[in-house]
């Protein structure tokens, strides 16, 4: 057997064994540096936003023209998933979901076909753009731009908003864009700088001079042009005609017209300065406004390098900045990663220190624990090789599973075989062993435990294929962590065939003695008694497996149920929200006062803020709703370092209700993005509501937002906003228009120009460059009075007036309120869609419940209470979509790996009877999971589930060692009852030693406070209750069923 001649050839050549598990350990320390490490995996789908700026087309228009089209024209991409899009004034964004596994960059190129293909169904200047290739994970860093109270401008100035953004947009990002893994640096906050030409209507009246006739001359005045060259003794000199506008003199001077002989300048008929853009987003830190510049991560990258590698160059930047300002890191993911990663590694360096402990206890061979302890760091490195090699990042789900006691159970077996031949051997011949007796001695105990050792080992990876099964966030979620275990255990198997042995022939040469320590002796004590009346009263024994059995399977049905615990990010992210149509400057005011607020609260080390959208729109809000983010300090320096972080919650709640005019969500930086990313919400649940008027959407979503507001145990219930947005409506009075030649596309255009501005070119600044624009003082488009000021231009007098010669000139402009209606009205404040249907939402947070039994109420509730009308529907999403589907594949795949399970049994005894009697195994071992999480009061989740995976092949591998043995035992001659009482007795040490160092190992995990711990604590709770009544089955319930069985058998066999 191909195995058996491993083994031999591991003995006889024990130093070259010895010397390639080296070299294998030195590649792992290797890999270890390249190792991607996060805090948690990246569980975002694969997704592409589509992002079009419509300036001055509001919801309704958005989605019309943009959304609807771009969403048809994504329809019938391969491997598409689905589309959602949301329509906000002067922003449309499409984001498009593939199915997993898709390449981004290829579907990043069919999106891109697909948009060159409906360039002419989109409206005239619309250009959509897609977003960066980043993730949910990809806000790695964030910064505020400072200036010193005593810092001034060249100029002698102090700072305004609008200097910081130029150093940002002009100094900063293009420095940090080049930083190694950065996709994108977006910038939020101050003003872009512009050159303004603001026409004054009054005298654009008097002098008869149009806003189109301004923007002619500012185009055809701002240009640099070239006329070849010419040969002029024997070199050649480029022809230049330099016309280019350097500076608000130049611009100020540019004669537009003449008037009784006399030029008209443009300062004759507008104020020249530096404006500000119509920005969309502003940015606050403590209590004053800012400009923030966040750094996006390329997908796939490592977010700790690629952290590190910023906060580097931001230090360097700082230098070269001009006196008094400096960019301030905010939030950096380094923090987050490294608190996460000391959390495993704590929980992985006590729990291989309890295992050591263990094994030295138990064995009473410290050369032999220590060889089995070996295994621990060695399975570890060839696990990291595999994650480095796959690209399967070190992070607290990937690394936090695994449990050193269950990657050393097939070492503890090979070890205790090996210590027990030779001390019998030892005491047999009554001397010490030759070297070629030790050797013989090592290679038979191991290969006749290798079987048994073997299947446990395979049996356990057996049992994490279901894992392998999940897709989408939920597999993302726990496929590096089965990756990981799963080449931890192909490591331990190999290093048990081949380094173990080599290394007991080399290292244990002196006295081995095969008795029993006095803690061996002692268990044996408590245990024999045991056993013996257990073998007696084996009903009574049935009756009470049974009886654990029922009432564990009552108690999982009445437990709740959630996706996942939640991570503590520490820090905490507050969504704030004002009625809709808050202007950004009201909005910036109330956020200054909110912050203001906030830093009262001792714990609070620092807030900053982004309100509306930023300069590129992958996270879209309108300017009333702002994401505030708090920095706690570090829990030792509150002033009370026990306060729970709810209770902090509940304060800041109660601090900033006080507040008039604000709603708000609590929940966690990265928590918020990825609800947000993978279901479009930022909440754990979000009720949809698809229809097609939506008028009755919002009174639907009004209805829903009341009744899930009944259950108890939701916080933050809200319906999106969405109506309720302010608009000027200027309506062309079409009758008067035509009587006059005009068009409504005339009346449309003036407006723009006059409001948002008609960019006419750019002014360079050296490097610089920035717009030049012609738009009306801001002072004057607020006023709708002065809107109806803005002269209208006349194109060719229309023959049907009768109009005298000398009064033609007067009639060649008309006041915009003489053509048009102007009104204040209300429209849709935003235009929800999923795969191409109308929809609103209703969003809640779950606290104080599990998210399982809260979706259950909420269903019956809105089954009960809630009136759809027809053509509408209701569908559930957020992190529940994720529990449901997690738990649907499950119910599939594990029942079959159950059945895969069996079948290797079944392979390994060749017997139905036997078979089963270890299978009982698993049943009985949940048991001990279920009362373990009832005691600790925590729900069943994705987290637990995977606990009662690894806990089944623990169990089994228990089971297995010990029939083994017994059948072993029987097969040399020995009675039934004699071969289970001998079998269980000498198999009590090695059931004892997995056991415990498959539950101990687990400890730290389940105790832990650290970063993180709440995601592991329900799987170690899980294991460690599972083996605890897995090894009372595997001591006491199974070699009497065995007996009991095999008695019954054998009596009927004798009948017959």
């Amino acid at each position: 057997m191909l195995i058996n001649q491993l083994i031999t050839f591991a003995i006889q050549k024990r130093w070259l064994v010895l010397v390639l598990t080296l070299l294998l350990a030195a590649l792992g320390v290797y890999k270890t540096t390249q190792l991607p490490i996060d805090a948690v995996p990246d569980i975002t789908n694969i997704q592409v936003q589509i992002n079009s700026s419509a300036p001055g087309y509001s919801p309704l228009e958005a989605e019309q023209r943009i959304s609807y089209s771009i969403e048809n024209a994504m329809a019938g991409i391969p491997r598409l998933d689905y589309t959602r899009s949301l329509s906000r004034y002067g922003l449309s964004q499409v984001t498009v979901i593939f199915e997993e596994g898709t390449d981004i960059y290829w579907a990043r190129q069919q999106i891109s076909e697909r948009l060159q293909g409906i360039q002419g169904e989109l409206p005239a200047n619309i250009e959509p753009k897609l977003g960066p290739v980043a993730s949910g994970l990809g806000e790695i860093f964030t910064y505020a731009v400072q200036a010193k109270p005593d810092a001034l401008t060249d100029s002698g100035q102090p700072y305004r908003a609008e200097d910081l953004r130029t150093i940002q947009d002009w100094i900063i990002r293009p420095q940090l864009v080049k930083v190694k893994g950065i996709t994108e640096i977006n910038s939020i906050g101050g003003y872009a700088r512009e050159y303004q030409v603001a026409p004054i209507p009054g005298k654009l009246f008097a002098y008869k001079v149009t806003l189109a006739d301004l923007v002619n001359t500012l185009e055809k005045n701002n240009q640099n042009s070239g006329a070849g060259y010419i040969e002029r003794n024997g070199e050649q000199w480029l022809i230049r005609s330099p016309g280019q506008l350097n500076n608000l003199v130049d611009i100020a001077e540019l004669v537009v017209t003449r008037r009784d002989d006399a030029p008209v300048r443009i300062k004759d008929l507008a104020n020249v300065k530096y404006g500000k853009e119509l920005r969309t987003g502003s940015a606050t830190f403590e209590g004053e406004e800012t400009v923030l510049g966040t750094a996006f991560m390329l997908l796939g990258e490592n977010s700790r390098t690629v952290s590190k590698a910023v906060a580097k160059k931001l230090t360097e930047i700082n230098d070269f900045l001009p006196p008094g300002i400096q960019a301030v890191p905010l939030y950096d993911r380094t923090t987050l990663v490294d608190k996460t990663i000391d959390t495993v590694r704590t929980n992985l360096f006590e729990g291989a220190v309890l295992v050591i402990a263990v094994l030295f206890a138990l064995l009473g061979n410290i050369r032999a624990a220590f060889i089995v302890a070996l295994v621990i760091p060695l399975s570890m490195l060839f696990a990291i090789t595999g994650m480095a090699m796959n690209r399967v990042s070190g992070n607290l789900m990937s690394l936090g599973a695994i449990d050193f006691g269950i990657i050393v159970d097939g070492a503890v077996i090979v070890v205790e075989n090996a210590l027990r031949r030779l001390g019998l051997a030892q005491k047999k011949h009554g001397r010490l062993l030759t070297l070629q007796e030790r050797l013989l001695e090592v290679n038979e105990s191991t290969k006749e435990v290798f079987s048994p050792a073997v299947f446990g080992m395979l049996i356990i990876m057996l049992v994490y294929l279901p894992i392998f099964a999940l897709s989408g966030i939920e597999g993302k979620m726990f496929h590096p962590m089965a990756f990981t275990v799963v080449a931890a255990l192909l490591g331990a198997l190999l290093f048990s065939i081949t380094f173990v042995p080599a290394a007991i022939a080399i290292f244990v040469s002196g006295t081995v003695n095969e008795e029993e320590n006095w803690l061996m002796k002692k268990a044996r004590k408590i245990y024999q008694p045991l056993l013996k009346t257990s073998l007696k009263h084996s009903v009574f024994v049935f009756i009470a497996a049974v009886f654990l059995l029922t009432a564990s399977a009552y108690q999982s049905t009445r437990m709740g149920s959630e996706f996942l615990p939640q991570l503590d990010e520490h820090d905490i992210a507050l969504h704030a929200m004002r009625i809709p149509g808050t202007g950004i400057a009201q909005a910036t005011e109330m956020q200054l006062l909110l912050e203001k607020r906030i830093m009262q609260i001792p714990e609070i080390k620092q807030v900053f803020s982004k309100i509306g959208t930023a300069e590129i729109a992958n996270d879209p809000m309108p300017p009333n709703v702002a994401d505030t983010f708090l920095i706690l300090k570090e829990t030792k320096d509150w002033p009370n370092p026990n306060k729970p972080k709810q209770q902090l919650v509940d304060e800041i709640r109660l601090a900033i209700e006080e507040l008039p005019g604000n709603n708000y969500e609590l929940t966690q930086p990265i928590e918020m993005r990825f609800n947000e990313l993978i279901s479009g919400v930022r909440a754990d649940v979000a009720l949809r509501i698809y229809g097609d008027e939506l008028d009755t959407l919002a009174e639907v979503g009004a209805n829903v937002s009341q009744l899930l507001a009944k259950v108890s145990g939701g916080v933050d219930v809200r319906m999106e906003q969405a109506d309720g947005l302010p608009m000027i409506s200027v309506e062309p009075q079409r009758d008067h228009l035509a009587l006059l030649g005009l068009s409504v596309a005339d009346v449309q255009d003036t407006l723009r120009s006059a409001i948002s501005g008609i960019e006419t070119g750019l002014i360079y600044e050296g490097d610089r460059r920035f717009k030049l624009l012609v738009r009306m003082d801001e002072s004057l488009s607020k006023d709708p009075e002065a809107l109806a000021q803005i002269p209208v231009a006349i194109p060719n007098p229309s023959p049907f007036l009768a109009i005298d010669k000398e009064d033609e000139a007067e009639l060649l402009y008309v006041p915009l309120g003489e053509v048009a209606h102007i009104k204040e009205i209300e429209g849709p404040n935003q235009i929800n869609r999923r795969s191409g249907k109308r929809n609103i939402v209703v969003s809640a947070n779950v606290e104080g419940r599990d998210l399982g039994s809260f979706i259950a109420e909420t269903q019956e509730l809105m089954r009960t209470d809630l009136k759809l009308p027809s053509g509408y529907w209701l569908e559930y999403g957020g992190t529940f979509e994720q529990l449901e589907s997690a738990s649907q594949r499950l119910s599939i795949v594990v029942p079959i790996t159950l059945l895969l399970i069996l079948g290797l049994l079944y392979s390994a005894f060749g017997s139905v009877r036997d078979t089963l009697i270890i299978f009982t195994g698993v049943p009985l071992a949940l048991t001990g999971g279920i009362i373990a999480l009832t005691l600790r009061d925590m729900p069943l989740s994705i987290s637990a589930g995977v606990g009662f995976i690894a806990l089944s092949g623990v169990a089994v591998l228990n089971g297995v060692v010990m029939l083994s043995f017994i059948k072993e035992l029987r097969e040399s001659g020995l009675e039934l009852a004699q071969a289970v009482w001998q079998g269980a007795s000498q198999r009590l040490r090695p059931v004892l030693m997995t056991a415990l160092v498959a539950s101990l190992g687990f400890v730290p995990m389940a105790f832990n406070t650290g970063t993180g711990a709440e995601v592991q604590r329900p799987l170690a709770t899980v294991v460690i209750g599972g083996i605890i009544s897995s090894t009372l089955l595997t001591l006491v319930v199974l070699p009497t069923l065995y007996q009991w069985v095999h008695s019954r058998f054998a009596f009927k066999q004798g009948e017959k």
